[in-house]
């Protein structure tokens, strides 16, 4: 069955391990090491969604920095850390880890095996 006219789907994404991510973009403001790539897709989003975007995130493996918006995230699969730089706080990510960046924070991503998450970033 398919949404009822003018309502969204409520079926975002059939496979959020396997969706193709065809949005590329920096992996983030500065490459550190490595030549990691970025890619996205947007599952949800726009004025009807109150602001908030829903997607897809998938960073391959090297280091980067970058600032932060607002996001609550779930990574699916891969292996990296996130490192802060207002404080010494180093998060070890895995498929499950749930976090909450805040808008402006500082960070280095250093990603081991591809690294995909559902994020939504707020407004």
């Amino acid at each position: 069955m398919s949404a009822s006219p003018g309502r969204p789907t409520r079926l975002l994404c059939a496979d959020a391990l396997t969706a193709d991510l065809p949005e590329a973009l920096p992996a983030g403001e500065e490459v550190l090491a490595g030549s990691p790539t970025a890619r996205y897709r947007e599952l949800s989003g726009g004025p009807a969604s109150g602001g908030v975007e829903v997607g897809l995130w998938e960073m391959t493996p090297g280091a980067a920095r970058d600032t932060e918006s607002e996001e609550l995230f779930v990574v699916l699969s891969g292996r990296a850390t996130v490192a802060f730089d207002d404080d010494d706080e180093v998060l070890e990510l895995a498929a499950g880890s749930v976090v909450h960046l805040r808008a402006g924070d500082r960070t280095t991503w250093t990603v081991r095996e591809p690294l995909r998450k559902l994020y939504l970033q707020l407004p």
